[in-house]
């Protein structure tokens, strides 16, 4: 059993229940297998309905199905859409994305501000009333963006009070505005980690680094290091082949140090079937440390 360091802005009467959130979320292992639903705000219908995309994903209910029959950490979506579906999913753990916005406004019109659309209060009494496993709290900043200060005091409030309720936290780090030429510089994303671990998040979520003349797996160690005690994970991205999305998963864990993944469109734009042989198969690298070929085998069935 992996020990749990609790961090000092827990209150003492939650450091049990902050414990039990942890690993509920990780297995007991210390690594993350996040299923992200958060993008019908972020992408709207884009992710959901067209070429290449399974007809099960065009109904919310797809995503909540698939995290109640596969093997997953946690669950990430908004709390409007996880209290119409998850009565019917009672077992699933949840974690509430904050804030999120439409991509409709395009950086080159305005810098991105994603602002919070509800508190720390309101998901403790939704945990209360609804009785769900609400383990934690997701929230996107915007490295770069003209608005950069006041996302970084939204989230620093808000890890700090989840914190104190004995929930996670896990943000998700993207440089991006008129500021930012490439928002995939490993340098970069390193130093977006960095600023992430100094907000006092447990997990943070970025981009898979990509510059030329070096291995992405090689690159991503800069950022796990500038991370530190704060766990990294990396998007999944869009739909790519299963064997080389397990194959990156596979590198981005053994090679460049990561713990874990936050995966959505790769998973959910598939039929359900496939859907939850895929999430399975993620979950076998990621918590239970099987190989690729293994993985695959649970991919193939």
């Amino acid at each position: 059993m992996m020990n749990v360091t609790i961090p000092l802005d827990v209150l003492p009467e939650n450091r049990t229940l902050y414990e039990q959130n942890y690993r509920l979320a990780t297995h007991d292992v210390g690594r993350l297998m996040l299923f992200a639903g958060d993008q019908k705000v972020e992408h709207l219908n884009s992710d959901y309905y067209g070429e290449g995309i399974a007809l099960d994903n065009a109904n919310p209910l797809h995503m909540f199905q698939i995290a109640g029959k596969a093997k997953i950490g946690v669950f990430a979506a908004q709390l409007g859409l996880i209290a119409r579906y998850g009565m019917d999913f009672p077992q699933v753990p949840y974690l509430i994305k904050l804030n999120s916005k439409t991509n409709l406004i395009k950086t080159s019109q305005s810098d991105p501000f994603s602002k919070h659309w509800l508190g720390i209060k309101e998901v403790i009494e939704f945990r209360k009333s609804s009785r769900l496993p609400i383990v934690g709290i997701g929230y996107t900043i915007y490295l770069g963006s003209e608005h950069e200060a006041d996302q970084l005091h939204e989230a620093a409030r808000l890890i700090y009070e989840a914190h104190k309720e004995g929930l996670l936290s896990i943000v998700w780090a993207y440089p991006r505005g008129k500021a930012v030429s490439d928002e995939k510089e490993p340098h970069l994303l390193a130093g977006a980690a960095g600023v992430v671990a100094c907000l006092g998040a447990d997990f943070v979520k970025i981009n898979y680094p990509k510059k030329e003349g070096i291995a992405s797996a090689e690159a991503l160690k800069e950022a796990v290091q500038a991370a530190g005690r704060t766990q990294l994970v990396c998007a999944g991205g869009s739909n790519v082949e299963a064997e080389q999305f397990l194959q990156t998963l596979h590198d981005q864990i053994h090679i460049s140090g990561a713990s874990g993944n936050a995966t959505g469109r790769n998973i959910h734009q598939r039929p359900f079937d496939e859907a939850v042989r895929l999430a399975n198969a993620i979950y076998a690298i990621t918590v239970e440390d099987k190989s690729v070929e293994e993985a695959l085998q649970i991919y193939r069935g």
